[in-house]
């Protein structure tokens, strides 16, 4: 074969067998719907590998990325990412106005700048910058690797139509294919028909190869090989565990099938291109099953916030007649709900904005029934501050007070009244309690100091008023009685009080001396106290007339202190001490009337 006939026009069936080389190397699966339709399996699966995630995991990605050298050709991934930030940290603020509402304040206040929203911004502004260059240096390369590519087209021109005799057409064609297979990317525009150029001239390449059988064996057997490298690395895909990787992957052989591995002798196209063709469809079965398991995923999900969705409502519509304790226990509730919520994965995407709307409406609800509850109760407060400031005042009135008959029941009455009276506005809690503490704490302190201080009085009074009962015991109707009875009588008056648990000695006197009196057969005014001069008559008759008037205002003042209790009566056990306190002092009343009368009439 001369090297004139490698060089002469192709035949008009060569070209045929040309075509029908070319043709049957298209893959479907390359076309650029289908990329697109990769692109968009490939952004469905990261989206829901994001939500996985947490924020500050999203936000170290970003950063990662940002510090890649090839930070511009992530442009993808990093406007994926940030989509997703935004939309956590808009659904934050928007729980933060929800807040903000349920807190009775204007909604034309609400403030609130989220911590990620200035880094997120930042390092937007940087990725910028990255990318702005690098798609400026990706313009100026592909414009490099155009003039690459159709100096490689020139090339491949004139090895078929001005080679020398002593060319080797085969390496020749294997160095242009390699170069064309590594030359980069050029501009979108350019790429259809620089393509079809470069396939255009291949293929009247392989048409003057088509009149040298030599070299079309050789090349056919070196096609073969790559093929069959292809379809063991595709078979070896099947069984990788990621499987976008694998549909990456994948896409780069078919890439390969097209530039490399054309032609091959007639009988192993089609049985080569099937056995390809049928790993492929295999690795593209997987991608179903990855957004079928994607899919149950978010149906789940969707499920799961539905039923949180209900739970609100119920929470919101209670059954019950909701107080302050279930409106806390809601509240909790309802803070638990609203965190499963949003840290549940994604829902299909086209019901995503219903099942949001839905959330935050349920929220809303929740959120205007608790308020109104709210409002109601802070007038209710206002009703139960003003009950607690009466009792304050009737607190601090008395707190000075040492009329322990009738002081010490009111205190312990007033504590429980307190006790039955509701809430009050928070801002007034702490005070108005402060100030009944205060009252009833001065009252309680000072009667304890009082106590301790008059026992050890008493108790000697006690041994005193003792001694005297005992005396007057011993008196009979001798001579002289009546002096020692007026002796004994005289001495006991000016003894003070005994222990409130010693107090029916006096009792036991008055009746003693009834007793002595009668035994004697004289009347209780006609004792007198020897040695008194007028002087002294007067003093003591000035001294009773002062026990009266002291009689009178305690009498009057406990009298007056029964009005504060709602129902007055003898039957009750905090009152009836106070009840027998003011009888016996009135009958203490009429007797120093009667004293005073013999004194000053000198009977």
């Amino acid at each position: 074969m001369t090297t004139e006939n490698l060089h002469s026009e192709p035949q008009e069936n060569n070209v045929n067998n040309t075509e029908n080389i070319v043709n049957e190397s298209i893959n479907p699966e390359s076309s650029p719907a289908s990329e697109n339709h990769d692109e968009e399996i490939h952004d469905e699966v990261e989206q829901h590998e994001h939500e996985k995630l947490t924020s500050g995991e999203l936000m170290n990605k970003l950063e990662a990325l940002i510090n890649a050298e090839d930070a511009g050709a992530n442009h993808r991934k990093f406007n994926a990412i940030k989509e997703t930030l935004l939309q956590r940290v808009n659904v934050e603020i928007e729980d933060q106005k929800h807040q903000h509402e349920s807190e009775g304040k204007a909604i034309a206040d609400f403030k609130f700048e989220h911590p990620l929203q200035s880094k997120i911004s930042a390092l937007s502004n940087i990725f910028k910058e990255k990318y702005d260059h690098f798609h400026k240096k990706q313009e100026a390369e592909q414009k490099d690797n155009l003039e690459k590519r159709q100096q490689i087209i020139e090339k491949l021109k004139n090895l078929y139509s001005n080679s020398s005799a002593n060319t080797n057409l085969f390496r020749a064609i294997r160095e242009i294919k390699e170069e064309w297979s590594s030359a980069g990317q050029v501009p979108k525009t350019e790429f259809k028909n620089l393509n079809n150029n470069y396939f255009f001239h291949l293929n009247q390449f392989y048409q003057m190869l088509d009149l040298n059988k030599e070299y079309r064996e050789q090349e056919y057997a070196h096609n073969l090989e790559k093929r069959n490298q292809i379809i063991a690395r595709a078979k070896e895909l099947q069984h990788e565990p990621v499987i976008q990787k694998a549909l990456n992957e994948l896409q780069f052989l078919h890439k390969l099938w097209k530039e490399e591995a054309e032609p091959v002798a007639e009988e192993f196209r089609d049985k080569t291109w099937d056995e390809f063709k049928e790993i492929s469809n295999k690795i593209h079965e997987r991608k179903s099953e990855l957004l079928t398991q994607i899919e149950g995923e978010q149906l789940a999900n969707l499920e799961k916030k539905n039923e949180i969705i209900e739970s609100i409502k119920k929470l919101t519509a209670s059954s019950k007649e909701p107080n302050h304790n279930y409106w806390q226990q809601a509240i909790k509730k309802v803070e638990e709900l609203r965190s499963d919520f949003l840290k549940l994965g994604s829902v299909p995407r086209k019901l995503s904005n219903q099942n949001w709307n839905d959330f935050k409406i349920a929220l809303r609800a929740f959120n205007s029934s608790k308020n109104d509850f709210y409002k109601s109760l802070k007038n209710s407060q206002h009703t139960n501050l003003e009950e607690k400031l009466k009792l304050i005042k009737t607190a601090q009135d008395n707190m000075n007070s040492e009329d322990w008959d009738i002081a010490v029941p009111l205190f312990k009455k007033l504590q429980e009244d307190w006790k039955k009276i509701g809430h009050v506005p928070r801002s007034q809690t702490n005070k108005v309690w402060d100030d009944f503490r205060e009252a009833c704490n001065t009252f309680f302190n000072n009667f304890r100091a009082k106590n301790n201080a008059q026992t050890d009085d008493w108790k000697e009074n006690y041994k005193q008023k003792r001694a005297l009962l005992d005396e007057l015991k011993e008196i009979g109707n001798d001579e002289g009685s009546v002096e020692k009875i007026e002796n004994i009588k005289t001495s006991w008056n000016n003894i003070g009080k005994v222990p409130r648990d010693k107090m029916s000695i006096n009792t036991e006197f008055n009746k003693t001396l009834r007793e002595k009196l009668k035994l004697n057969r004289i009347n209780e005014f006609d004792l007198k106290e020897e040695g008194l001069s007028e002087s002294q008559i007067t003093d003591r008759a000035r001294k009773v007339k002062n026990q009266i008037a002291d009689l009178e205002a305690e009498i009057v003042k406990l009298e007056n202190n029964l009005g504060f209790f709602g129902k007055v009566s003898r039957d009750n056990p905090l009152l009836k001490d106070t009840f027998e306190k003011i009888d016996e002092k009135k009958a203490q009343l009429e007797s120093l009337k009667s004293t005073l009368h013999h004194i000053i009439s000198g009977e």
